[in-house]
């Protein structure tokens, strides 16, 4: 029989937890470590929708991106979430997991994913905070810098990423007839990061929530960024966690079947 903590020893071996920031709430967020798992329902948010999902496709474990509480509870209310949730994953033995700035920040995590998605090539962490006196994993940390395979304008930039992304739309700040060449990703809300990428090499800045302030100073010193959404930067996260849990399976020699929630849609729209 394969428990939940199995399958939580295999996410960490793709996406440590330790690598998770302070603020972030990685691993478990409802269940039993003994509880059986012999189906899992991967998406991107913890919503109403694809609990339902999972409890019709008879999943025993939801994997998600997104955590379903970022902070503590003052109450559980279960006629709304996450409390719902959490009501849920009880009654129908749904555990929930997710891996968030883990995942992000680890070897081959998001952010390379994204990287390479859109062409990237030699990447380096973008940024790495330490604050103790421990030396840190060059290799893991926020964000990624790298170069194109050849430089290209702007504007041809934007159509790129947004037919690799599947984007509808993006915002750009900056001169469209830029040459790119070097370029720093980071998914998600990469907007306090905005002083690290005018102090880099890097010609444009891809990531997403972006305010007004930030895209002044962007264009203020002349450099370029583009605006994919934190939806349009992370919903390929459900892929790749797709991916890695079955390479991780495999060669665990366990038999679990994987099934991908795909009727997320960014909250934003449109009009």
């Amino acid at each position: 029989m394969i428990k939940l903590e199995d399958i939580l020893d295999l996410i960490n071996t793709m996406a440590p937890f330790d690598l998770a920031e302070e603020w972030d709430n990685c691993g478990l967020q409802a269940g039993s470590l003994n509880w059986e798992v012999k189906k899992v329902m991967i998406g991107l948010d913890v919503s109403l929708p694809l609990m339902n999902a999972a409890k019709e496709n008879h999943c025993d474990l939801v994997l998600t991106h997104h955590p379903l509480m970022l902070k503590a509870e003052k109450r559980i209310d279960f006629n709304e979430m996450p409390g719902k949730a959490i009501e849920m994953a009880a009654r129908h033995r749904i555990s929930i997991i997710s891996a968030h700035t883990n995942l992000d920040k680890a070897i081959d995590g998001l952010n390379d994913y994204f990287a390479a998605k859109i062409g990237m090539q030699k990447t380096k962490v973008f940024y790495n905070e330490n604050l103790s006196d421990t030396p840190m994993d060059e290799s893991t940390g926020i964000g990624r810098i790298g170069s194109l395979e050849k430089n290209i304008l702007l504007r041809q930039f934007a159509k790129v990423i947004k037919e690799k992304l599947a984007l509808s739309h993006l915002r750009v700040i900056g001169n469209m007839d830029l040459l790119v060449e070097t370029v720093a990703v980071c998914t998600g809300s990469g907007g306090s990061l905005v002083g690290e990428f005018l102090k880099s090499r890097a010609d444009v800045y891809i990531t997403g929530d972006i305010k007004y302030h930030e895209a002044r100073l962007v264009e203020q010193n002349s450099k370029a960024l583009i605006d994919v959404g934190h939806f349009g930067s992370e919903h390929i996260a459900v892929d790749l966690l797709s991916e890695k849990l079955s390479r991780a399976l495999l060669k665990a020699g366990m038999n679990i079947e994987i099934e991908k929630y795909k009727k997320e849609k960014d909250p934003f729209i449109i009009v």
